[in-house]
Protein backbone atom coordinates (compact mmCIF):
# COMPACT_ATOMS: atom_id res chain seq x y z
CA UNK A 1 0.00 0.00 0.00
CA UNK A 2 2.76 2.56 0.74
CA UNK A 3 4.00 2.12 -2.85
CA UNK A 4 0.49 2.74 -4.16
CA UNK A 5 0.14 5.84 -2.01
CA UNK A 6 3.41 7.25 -3.32
CA UNK A 7 2.46 6.44 -6.90
CA UNK A 8 -0.96 8.00 -6.48
CA UNK A 9 0.65 11.19 -5.20
CA UNK A 10 3.02 11.22 -8.17
CA UNK A 11 0.19 10.64 -10.64
CA UNK A 12 -1.88 13.38 -9.08
CA UNK A 13 1.03 15.81 -9.19
CA UNK A 14 1.56 15.06 -12.87
CA UNK A 15 -2.11 15.45 -13.79
CA UNK A 16 -2.36 18.77 -11.95
CA UNK A 17 0.97 20.15 -13.15
CA UNK A 18 -0.26 21.32 -16.55
CA UNK A 19 -1.13 25.00 -17.00
CA UNK A 20 -4.82 25.77 -17.29
CA UNK A 21 -5.99 26.23 -20.87
CA UNK A 22 -8.23 29.18 -21.63
CA UNK A 23 -11.41 28.31 -23.55
CA UNK A 24 -12.30 29.54 -27.02
CA UNK A 25 -15.72 30.69 -25.78
CA UNK A 26 -17.84 30.62 -22.63
CA UNK A 27 -21.56 30.82 -21.97
CA UNK A 28 -23.74 30.96 -18.87
CA UNK A 29 -26.58 28.51 -18.36
CA UNK A 30 -27.92 30.31 -15.29
CA UNK A 31 -27.15 32.94 -12.72
CA UNK A 32 -24.02 32.90 -10.58
CA UNK A 33 -20.32 32.29 -11.24
CA UNK A 34 -20.55 28.51 -11.14
CA UNK A 35 -23.24 28.12 -13.78
CA UNK A 36 -21.00 28.42 -16.81
CA UNK A 37 -19.74 26.29 -19.69
CA UNK A 38 -16.38 26.75 -21.38
CA UNK A 39 -16.10 25.64 -24.99
CA UNK A 40 -13.02 24.34 -26.81
CA UNK A 41 -13.12 24.27 -30.60
CA UNK A 42 -11.91 21.18 -32.45
CA UNK A 43 -8.37 21.75 -33.63
CA UNK A 44 -8.10 21.58 -37.38
CA UNK A 45 -11.11 23.81 -37.99
CA UNK A 46 -13.46 21.09 -39.18
CA UNK A 47 -17.20 21.61 -38.87
CA UNK A 48 -19.69 19.07 -37.56
CA UNK A 49 -17.43 17.73 -34.81
CA UNK A 50 -19.10 15.66 -32.07
CA UNK A 51 -19.58 17.51 -28.80
CA UNK A 52 -17.96 16.02 -25.70
CA UNK A 53 -19.39 17.27 -22.41
CA UNK A 54 -16.82 17.16 -19.60
CA UNK A 55 -17.93 17.07 -15.96
CA UNK A 56 -14.97 17.53 -13.65
CA UNK A 57 -14.29 15.64 -10.45
CA UNK A 58 -13.06 16.68 -7.04
CA UNK A 59 -15.49 14.88 -4.71
CA UNK A 60 -18.14 17.54 -5.38
CA UNK A 61 -16.12 19.85 -3.10
CA UNK A 62 -15.77 23.61 -3.57
CA UNK A 63 -11.98 23.91 -3.98
CA UNK A 64 -11.99 21.63 -7.02
CA UNK A 65 -13.34 23.46 -10.04
CA UNK A 66 -13.32 22.97 -13.80
CA UNK A 67 -9.88 24.50 -14.35
CA UNK A 68 -7.98 21.37 -13.40
CA UNK A 69 -9.49 19.48 -16.35
CA UNK A 70 -8.88 22.21 -18.95
CA UNK A 71 -5.71 20.45 -20.18
CA UNK A 72 -7.82 17.31 -20.64
CA UNK A 73 -10.47 19.32 -22.50
CA UNK A 74 -7.81 20.83 -24.75
CA UNK A 75 -6.36 17.35 -25.33
CA UNK A 76 -9.74 16.14 -26.61
CA UNK A 77 -10.09 19.25 -28.79
CA UNK A 78 -6.68 18.46 -30.23
CA UNK A 79 -8.13 15.16 -31.41
CA UNK A 80 -10.80 16.90 -33.43
CA UNK A 81 -13.61 16.89 -30.89
CA UNK A 82 -15.64 19.90 -29.77
CA UNK A 83 -15.63 20.13 -25.99
CA UNK A 84 -17.93 21.71 -23.40
CA UNK A 85 -16.36 21.92 -19.93
CA UNK A 86 -19.17 22.39 -17.41
CA UNK A 87 -18.94 24.10 -14.06
CA UNK A 88 -21.54 23.45 -11.37
CA UNK A 89 -22.17 24.37 -7.76
CA UNK A 90 -20.29 22.25 -5.28
CA UNK A 91 -20.02 21.96 -1.51
CA UNK A 92 -18.82 24.69 0.79
CA UNK A 93 -15.40 25.30 2.28
CA UNK A 94 -15.61 26.09 6.00
CA UNK A 95 -11.93 27.05 6.18
CA UNK A 96 -9.82 26.92 9.35
CA UNK A 97 -8.34 23.57 8.30
CA UNK A 98 -11.68 21.79 8.05
CA UNK A 99 -12.18 19.44 5.10
CA UNK A 100 -14.57 21.02 2.59
CA UNK A 101 -18.08 19.60 2.51
CA UNK A 102 -18.93 17.50 -0.54
CA UNK A 103 -21.75 18.64 -2.79
CA UNK A 104 -24.79 20.78 -2.29
CA UNK A 105 -28.28 19.31 -2.37
CA UNK A 106 -30.14 19.96 -4.60
CA UNK A 107 -28.00 22.62 -6.31
CA UNK A 108 -25.37 20.29 -7.73
CA UNK A 109 -28.05 18.26 -9.49
CA UNK A 110 -30.05 21.33 -10.49
CA UNK A 111 -26.98 22.65 -12.24
CA UNK A 112 -26.01 19.50 -14.12
CA UNK A 113 -29.58 19.06 -15.33
CA UNK A 114 -29.83 22.70 -16.39
CA UNK A 115 -26.47 22.62 -18.14
CA UNK A 116 -27.31 19.46 -20.08
CA UNK A 117 -30.68 20.89 -21.14
CA UNK A 118 -29.12 24.17 -22.27
CA UNK A 119 -26.04 22.78 -23.99
CA UNK A 120 -27.39 22.13 -27.51
CA UNK A 121 -28.51 25.73 -27.92
CA UNK A 122 -25.45 27.14 -26.17
CA UNK A 123 -23.16 25.12 -28.43
CA UNK A 124 -24.92 26.30 -31.57
CA UNK A 125 -24.33 29.89 -30.51
CA UNK A 126 -20.87 29.66 -28.96
CA UNK A 127 -19.24 26.88 -30.95
CA UNK A 128 -20.69 26.56 -34.46
CA UNK A 129 -18.11 23.89 -35.35
CA UNK A 130 -19.86 21.47 -32.96
CA UNK A 131 -22.63 19.09 -33.90
CA UNK A 132 -24.98 19.06 -30.87
CA UNK A 133 -26.81 16.09 -32.36
CA UNK A 134 -23.78 13.96 -31.48
CA UNK A 135 -23.07 14.34 -27.77
CA UNK A 136 -20.95 12.12 -25.57
CA UNK A 137 -20.76 12.85 -21.84
CA UNK A 138 -17.61 12.09 -19.91
CA UNK A 139 -16.60 12.80 -16.34
CA UNK A 140 -13.88 11.89 -13.88
CA UNK A 141 -14.45 10.57 -10.35
CA UNK A 142 -17.33 12.64 -8.90
CA UNK A 143 -17.79 13.99 -12.41
CA UNK A 144 -18.08 10.40 -13.63
CA UNK A 145 -20.96 9.99 -11.22
CA UNK A 146 -22.60 13.12 -12.63
CA UNK A 147 -22.07 11.90 -16.21
CA UNK A 148 -23.82 8.61 -15.45
CA UNK A 149 -26.60 10.47 -13.63
CA UNK A 150 -27.09 12.89 -16.54
CA UNK A 151 -27.71 9.92 -18.83
CA UNK A 152 -30.22 8.36 -16.42
CA UNK A 153 -32.64 11.24 -15.85
CA UNK A 154 -35.42 9.47 -17.74
CA UNK A 155 -35.37 6.65 -15.17
CA UNK A 156 -35.38 8.88 -12.11
CA UNK A 157 -38.27 8.25 -9.69
CA UNK A 158 -41.59 9.71 -10.69
CA UNK A 159 -41.93 13.21 -9.31
CA UNK A 160 -38.23 13.98 -9.45
CA UNK A 161 -37.71 17.58 -10.64
CA UNK A 162 -34.90 16.38 -12.92
CA UNK A 163 -36.78 13.53 -14.57
CA UNK A 164 -37.02 13.56 -18.37
CA UNK A 165 -39.96 12.11 -20.24
CA UNK A 166 -37.64 10.41 -22.74
CA UNK A 167 -33.99 9.38 -22.81
CA UNK A 168 -31.61 12.29 -23.34
CA UNK A 169 -30.26 12.47 -26.90
CA UNK A 170 -26.77 11.18 -26.19
CA UNK A 171 -24.40 9.03 -28.21
CA UNK A 172 -23.12 7.62 -24.97
CA UNK A 173 -21.27 8.05 -21.69
CA UNK A 174 -17.63 7.41 -20.85
CA UNK A 175 -17.27 7.47 -17.07
CA UNK A 176 -13.71 7.69 -15.74
CA UNK A 177 -13.15 6.05 -12.34
CA UNK A 178 -16.68 7.13 -11.42
CA UNK A 179 -18.26 7.11 -7.98
CA UNK A 180 -20.88 4.93 -9.59
CA UNK A 181 -22.24 2.70 -6.83
CA UNK A 182 -23.08 4.61 -3.68
CA UNK A 183 -23.44 1.64 -1.35
CA UNK A 184 -19.97 0.38 -2.22
CA UNK A 185 -18.49 3.88 -2.05
CA UNK A 186 -19.97 4.39 1.41
CA UNK A 187 -18.66 1.02 2.62
CA UNK A 188 -15.17 1.93 1.41
CA UNK A 189 -15.29 5.50 2.72
CA UNK A 190 -14.50 6.88 -0.73
CA UNK A 191 -13.21 10.47 -0.67
CA UNK A 192 -13.61 10.82 3.07
CA UNK A 193 -17.31 10.06 3.19
CA UNK A 194 -18.20 12.36 0.32
CA UNK A 195 -21.32 10.45 -0.75
CA UNK A 196 -23.37 11.00 2.45
CA UNK A 197 -22.29 14.65 2.42
CA UNK A 198 -23.44 15.02 -1.18
CA UNK A 199 -26.86 13.73 -0.23
CA UNK A 200 -27.32 16.14 2.64
CA UNK A 201 -25.73 14.53 5.65
CA UNK A 202 -27.64 12.68 8.36
CA UNK A 203 -30.85 11.12 7.08
CA UNK A 204 -30.25 12.27 3.54
CA UNK A 205 -28.72 9.10 2.18
CA UNK A 206 -31.73 6.79 2.47
CA UNK A 207 -34.15 9.43 1.20
CA UNK A 208 -32.10 10.81 -1.67
CA UNK A 209 -29.97 7.95 -2.95
CA UNK A 210 -32.79 6.67 -5.23
CA UNK A 211 -32.64 10.06 -6.97
CA UNK A 212 -28.85 10.16 -7.30
CA UNK A 213 -27.21 6.73 -7.25
CA UNK A 214 -26.30 5.52 -10.78
CA UNK A 215 -26.33 1.90 -9.61
CA UNK A 216 -30.08 2.05 -9.00
CA UNK A 217 -30.80 4.13 -12.11
CA UNK A 218 -30.35 1.27 -14.55
CA UNK A 219 -31.01 0.25 -17.24
CA UNK A 220 -30.72 3.51 -19.18
CA UNK A 221 -30.59 2.18 -22.73
CA UNK A 222 -27.68 4.54 -23.45
CA UNK A 223 -24.28 3.18 -24.46
CA UNK A 224 -22.05 3.36 -21.40
CA UNK A 225 -18.38 2.63 -20.86
CA UNK A 226 -16.46 2.81 -17.59
CA UNK A 227 -12.69 3.30 -17.74
CA UNK A 228 -10.96 2.30 -14.52
CA UNK A 229 -7.38 1.96 -13.32
CA UNK A 230 -6.74 -1.29 -11.53
CA UNK A 231 -4.48 0.38 -8.95
CA UNK A 232 -6.79 3.31 -8.18
CA UNK A 233 -6.83 3.89 -4.42
CA UNK A 234 -9.04 7.01 -4.58
CA UNK A 235 -12.08 5.37 -6.17
CA UNK A 236 -11.17 1.66 -6.14
CA UNK A 237 -12.13 -0.78 -8.85
CA UNK A 238 -14.69 -2.35 -6.50
CA UNK A 239 -16.94 0.67 -7.08
CA UNK A 240 -16.87 0.25 -10.86
CA UNK A 241 -17.38 -3.50 -10.57
CA UNK A 242 -20.44 -3.00 -8.37
CA UNK A 243 -21.98 -0.58 -10.88
CA UNK A 244 -21.33 -2.89 -13.83
CA UNK A 245 -22.84 -5.80 -11.87
CA UNK A 246 -25.91 -3.74 -10.97
CA UNK A 247 -26.42 -2.84 -14.62
CA UNK A 248 -26.05 -6.49 -15.66
CA UNK A 249 -28.67 -7.55 -13.11
CA UNK A 250 -30.99 -4.94 -14.63
CA UNK A 251 -30.41 -6.41 -18.08
CA UNK A 252 -27.92 -3.88 -19.40
CA UNK A 253 -24.34 -4.39 -20.55
CA UNK A 254 -21.90 -1.69 -19.50
CA UNK A 255 -18.45 -1.73 -21.03
CA UNK A 256 -15.60 -1.88 -18.53
CA UNK A 257 -12.09 -0.99 -19.67
CA UNK A 258 -9.56 -1.86 -16.97
CA UNK A 259 -6.06 -0.40 -17.22
CA UNK A 260 -3.17 -2.19 -15.55
CA UNK A 261 -0.73 -0.22 -13.41
CA UNK A 262 -2.95 2.87 -13.63
CA UNK A 263 -4.36 4.81 -10.71
CA UNK A 264 -6.93 7.58 -10.45
CA UNK A 265 -5.39 10.59 -12.14
CA UNK A 266 -3.72 9.36 -15.36
CA UNK A 267 -7.17 9.13 -16.94
CA UNK A 268 -7.24 12.94 -17.24
CA UNK A 269 -3.49 13.53 -17.65
CA UNK A 270 -2.71 14.39 -21.30
CA UNK A 271 0.84 13.08 -20.90
CA UNK A 272 -0.31 9.63 -19.73
CA UNK A 273 -1.02 6.69 -22.02
CA UNK A 274 -4.26 6.12 -20.12
CA UNK A 275 -5.59 9.45 -21.35
CA UNK A 276 -5.13 8.34 -24.96
CA UNK A 277 -7.21 5.25 -24.15
CA UNK A 278 -9.92 7.51 -22.74
CA UNK A 279 -9.90 9.66 -25.89
CA UNK A 280 -10.27 6.57 -28.05
CA UNK A 281 -13.23 5.31 -26.02
CA UNK A 282 -14.90 8.71 -26.42
CA UNK A 283 -14.17 8.84 -30.15
CA UNK A 284 -15.64 5.39 -30.72
CA UNK A 285 -18.98 6.56 -29.33
CA UNK A 286 -18.83 10.08 -30.78
CA UNK A 287 -18.11 9.30 -34.40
Amino acid sequence: MPDLVARDASEEASALSHPAVEPDASAAYGDGPDRIVDFYAPRGGQDGAPLVVVLHGGAWRAPYDRWHVTPFAAFLAGRGLAVANVEYRRGRDDGAGAEPVAGRWPDTFDDVAAAMDALPDLARQALPQADPRRIVVTGHSAGGHLALWAAARHVLPTGSPWRLAAPPPLRGVVALAPIADFATAVDLGVCGGAVPQLLGGEGGYEKRAPHADPAVLVPTGIATVVVQGRTDIVVPQDVADAYVDAAAKAGETVGLTLLDEVGHFPLIDPTADACAVVAEEIAQLAW
